[in-house]
């Protein structure tokens, strides 16, 4: 048995911002993927997947919910039959690994699913987005659904509030100079805390004024500027948000990165933003001369996500 791909996701913008009802954008990254297989002879890594399925069956089982119902007894008997998700997507990157692996568990499992190739209305779009973050929700406590349902539509999605979202067409890429990437900062990250921290500051008053009035308007911008190919703007609006997201959200970034960080948008040749969560993975890159950028973090792994 071999189902469908499912690829990894990026959010280029919205990270935090979404939990608050400001704009996101999230695009596909197919440099990631995983798949449901079977073996009857578990070891190591599927051995692992296997029984993490195991208890997603258990989550899934205990949903009281009319939006999904899921054929639970061929679930079961698959997983019974070593069923696993062979992913090379990496945990704990902000990449969307749980993303992919809820997506493929919705298309094979749900009874009724709302399919890629029909009309995707609003509601259904909402409709899934909220199956999804159910499902999800046995990853990370608190789950917008937001990565499964990019994982499973395989397109970009724009956010613009938490109920209203659309696919979204971007610029198709160019051969320029500019390139947004990943940064590996070579650290697990772990969503809930970092959410939870977020959570937190938002109980003082300061810091949710500087959400609505500097980091949400500085977000919007960015994505009305890379949708809009504004590629100058987008970049004023890009240190913007790098120096916003340095001195609110130092938690979510690993101590190591902060004076990488900072580097960054003193010498312009490249602008860092969390991607995901934060507290390590992947940091997001944007650059104007990627070739500069990689002079710049010639210590640090990247990797190429999209050029302009």
């Amino acid at each position: 048995m071999k189902g469908p791909l499912f690829y990894a996701k990026i959010l280029l913008f919205g990270e935090y911002g979404i939990i608050k009802d400001s704009k996101g954008l999230a695009i596909p990254f197919n440099a990631y993927r995983g798949v449901l297989k079977t073996d009857s002879n578990l070891s190591g890594e599927p051995k692992v997947s296997n029984q993490n399925l195991e208890r997603f069956y258990k989550h899934l089982s205990s949903l009281k919910t009319d939006l999904v119902s899921f054929n639970l007894k061929e679930l079961k008997k698959d997983i019974d039959n070593g069923m696993y998700f062979d992913s090379s997507i990496p945990q704990g990157y902000g990449v969307g690994s749980s993303g992919a692996l809820v997506a493929s568990i919705y298309d094979k499992y749900a009874a009724d699913k709302i399919t890629v190739l029909e009309n995707l209305t609003r509601d259904k779009l909402l409709k899934l987005k909220e199956v999804f973050s159910l499902m999800e929700s046995f990853f990370h406590g608190k789950s917008s659904g937001l990565d499964p349902l990019n994982s499973y539509l395989s397109l970009p999605i724009l956010i613009n509030s938490k109920t209203n979202i659309e696919p979204a067409g971007i610029p198709s890429q160019k051969q320029g100079k500019g390139a947004v990437f990943l940064l590996d900062s070579e650290q697990i990250g772990e969503t809930e805390p970092m959410v939870n921290i977020f959570m937190n500051k938002m109980k003082n008053e300061g810091f949710r004024k500087m959400i609505s009035e500097e980091f949400a308007t500085t977000t919007d911008a960015c994505i009305e500027d890379f949708l809009g190919g504004n590629v100058k703007s987008l970049f004023g609006n890009v240190k913007s948000l790098s120096k916003i997201v340095l001195k609110n959200f130092k938690p979510m970034i690993p101590d190591a990165f902060h004076k990488v960080w900072e580097n960054g948008i003193i010498s312009n040749d490249y602008y860092l933003k969390l991607c995901g969560s934060g507290g390590g993975g992947y940091i997001l890159g944007f650059t104007e001369d990627y070739e500069k950028a990689q002079i710049s973090l010639k210590n640090y792994k990247l990797e190429l996500v999209y050029r302009f």
